[in-house]
């Protein structure tokens, strides 16, 4: 049995000894919610990983498609708590510098929740990216730097209806795609979460008027149940355009 076998198994017997813990006293939606995070296998793989949470495994997938990512980039993560694309985007990027035959990159993880430190990236947690101190600290961390890729995992606290919690994070995210406009390199890429909804063809369309090609992803590793879907924009054109 190998290391990660080991760590494999070690990792679902620490898990079943927690779950009972964990769902006593929960109601009826929460243990069943508890159980499918707990039955998840991209929880398990996470763990063994050693990333941070889940969807680590959904931009490695998007990346593996349409190779977003590569050593010397400048990439801003947006919403990047607790800092699982960001791991991604240091590997990827170089920018812990850790491979000497690689141009190193730049990271910038930004939450409104605070970050645990990062190797490899520059940590601005606190930061409210709808509000203007927050572009302004971003701008400064950039320092006269564009951006390549501008990743955005970043949703709302939802409210649990539909088309409310759709048109927040709509809103967000045209947020996100404005001030992308002005801090990305010609060429750039941009990955947006959404959920699904009434607004969604619509904010395609528009990130369409700066982006050669758009494409709404969902990958594999999102649950199946989920609105969760991506907007992927490739080969930004700049502001030169209408």
């Amino acid at each position: 049995v190998n290391f990660f076998q080991k760590r494999y198994i070690a990792v679902l017997n620490h898990h079943f000894k927690e779950s009972h813990i964990k769902l006593k006293g929960k109601s009826k939606s929460s243990q069943e919610w508890l159980l499918r995070h707990l039955n998840d296998p991209y929880v398990e793989k996470a763990k063994i990983c050693n990333y941070r949470c889940r969807s680590a495994f959904k931009l490695l997938e998007i990346d593996k498609k349409y190779k977003l990512l590569y050593p010397g980039q400048c990439i801003l993560d947006c919403g990047a708590a607790p800092g699982s694309w960001s791991q991604v985007a240091i590997s990827k990027s170089n920018s812990d510098g850790k491979d000497s035959t690689k141009p190193q990159g730049m990271v910038i993880a930004v939450d409104r929740l605070p970050i645990l430190p990062l190797e490899g990236a520059l940590v601005l947690g606190r930061t409210d990216l709808s509000s203007e101190e927050g572009l302004v600290r971003i701008k400064h961390a950039l320092n006269g730097r564009y951006v390549d890729v501008l990743l955005s995992d970043i949703a709302p606290n939802a409210i649990g209806v539909k088309e409310a919690d759709h048109d927040a994070i709509i809103k967000l995210a045209y947020t996100i795609v404005r001030f992308g406009l002005g801090v990305s390199r010609v060429g750039a890429s941009l990955l947006i979460k959404i959920w699904d909804g009434r607004s969604s063809t619509q904010l395609a369309n528009d990130i369409s008027r700066f982006y050669n090609k758009v494409k709404r992803v969902k990958p594999h590793s999102s649950r199946t149940d989920s609105a969760e879907m991506y907007i992927l924009g490739i080969d930004f054109k700049g502001l030169d355009t209408t």
